[in-house]
């Protein structure tokens, strides 16, 4: 039998998956579990693919390849999807495509498949990061193929003889990672719906949040966090203490309306706390440490990163081109932030950069100002001499039509 890899997740999608990859298409499947954070326990995901009728069961540790080499590369581009989303689940699916197509490769497969649906975002994620990194690898995706509700799904694995206690399901459909935490579906479909409390998990609601503030400091290397609260940590360490932290304080929850690659819009309800307060803390360092020239069109290509990441682009020559010239905004981004977390905000309280571009003796109104203000007539010439000759020469003949146009009709 032709050996097939499939991204094995423990759920009712990927664990029928198992069992109709093996009868109707006449795969040995090796379940391979990547755990990039919040993972369902380990024995449990294992025992679930064997009485499915996997060949195998592999489980690969990637949290901290995850953090290191995909998350933290974006949060130092500022990449979030339409001003809201931190891109969580878009951030994993590249790494899950390249280790399916790595395993595959080890275990001598021929395809490999994925639990998607055909309607979200994270089959174009899978199949064109496959595709790219090895298009010879056949894919196969089962739950877009067959298009099983989940009672039909339960059915199909006792017809076959696995009865797995599932347990209950929520009313709205889940994914999450170290990163963050989505949640769709059910009442949440109605966008005038208030998300009810249930929809959150890792964020309490701000009234049960504590009444004194907390005071964090994260330190930056050349954009990449590297300390929380002047003690040295690894990113899987960082990212769990701030979600800890964070979500105890309210901060990280996001009602987001957005436009997903297959054209649907969609309402998601997103938990980030780790990724918000990163990312607030790492814009108030770039401002003390890049120019305002720099900032305007880091700015601009964060919103184009962010696009093609969600967008499932991760392997292109585009996003080598964009990755470098980010790796080069970071090169003096090197500092400590230190924030308030307070009733769901995470507001920065004080900055502070080697490579800073903040002058006190430049903005002080102080005695101790150095900037030379006789030099500002000269410079309001300067800069005001093509508006006076396109005013004198254009403008003033036209007075009247002018403000024609830019006044309301019926106003003199």
């Amino acid at each position: 039998m032709p050996k097939l890899v499939l991204s094995y997740s423990g759920g009712h999608d990927t664990t029928t998956a198992i069992k109709w990859l093996t009868v109707e298409q006449g795969y040995d499947v090796i379940a391979l579990n990547i755990d990039v954070g919040k993972s369902r326990e380990q024995p449990v995901v294992e025992s679930r693919a064997m009485a499915a009728g996997a060949l195998k069961v592999r489980v690969i540790d990637a949290k901290e390849d995850f953090l290191r080499y995909f998350a933290f590369p974006a949060l130092a581009a500022g990449a979030v999807y339409q001003d809201a989303y931190p891109l969580a689940t878009a951030l994993a699916r590249p790494l899950m495509a390249k280790l399916l197509v790595d395993v595959a490769k080890e275990e001598g497969a021929t395809a490999v498949a994925h639990g998607c649906t055909g309607k979200g975002n994270d089959q174009v994620r899978f199949d064109v990061g496959i595709m790219t990194l090895d298009p010879a690898l056949e894919i196969v995706a089962p739950t877009r193929e067959n298009a099983m509700a989940r009672e039909t799904q339960i059915d199909y694995l006792k017809k076959h003889g696995i009865d797995i206690p599932w347990g209950a399901k929520g009313p709205f459909s889940i994914d999450e990672n170290i990163w963050g935490r989505s949640a769709e579906a059910g009442v949440l479909e109605d966008p005038w719906q208030e998300p009810p409390p249930e929809a959150y998990e890792w964020t309490r609601a701000v009234e049960d949040t504590p009444a004194e503030p907390t005071y964090i400091e994260i330190g930056y290397e050349h954009g990449m966090p590297t300390t929380l609260d002047h003690s040295t940590a690894g990113p899987v360490e960082i990212v769990e203490r701030l979600n800890d932290v964070g979500g105890i304080n309210g901060v990280g929850r996001i009602d987001h309306v957005e436009d997903r690659l297959v054209g649907i819009k969609s309402r998601e309800i997103y938990e980030s706390p780790a990724a918000v307060i990163l990312h607030t803390a790492h814009r108030s360092l770039e401002a003390m440490t890049l120019s305002k020239q720099q900032i305007k069109l880091k700015k601009h290509i964060a919103t184009e990163y962010a696009e093609l990441i969600y967008n499932g682009l991760w392997f292109s020559a585009h996003h080598q081109d964009i990755a470098a010239y980010m790796a080069s905004t970071q090169r003096h981004v090197t500092g400590a932030v230190r924030l308030r977390l307070h009733r769901g905000q995470a507001v920065v309280v004080g900055r502070s950069a080697p490579g800073s571009l903040y002058d006190r003796a430049l903005a002080t109104y102080d005695r101790g100002d150095t900037y030379d203000q006789s030099a500002a007539v000269g410079f309001i010439n300067i800069w005001g001499l093509q508006t006076r000759v396109q005013a004198r020469k254009q403008l003033l003949s036209q007075l009247p039509e002018a403000l024609k146009i830019a006044m309301p009709q019926g106003d003199a």
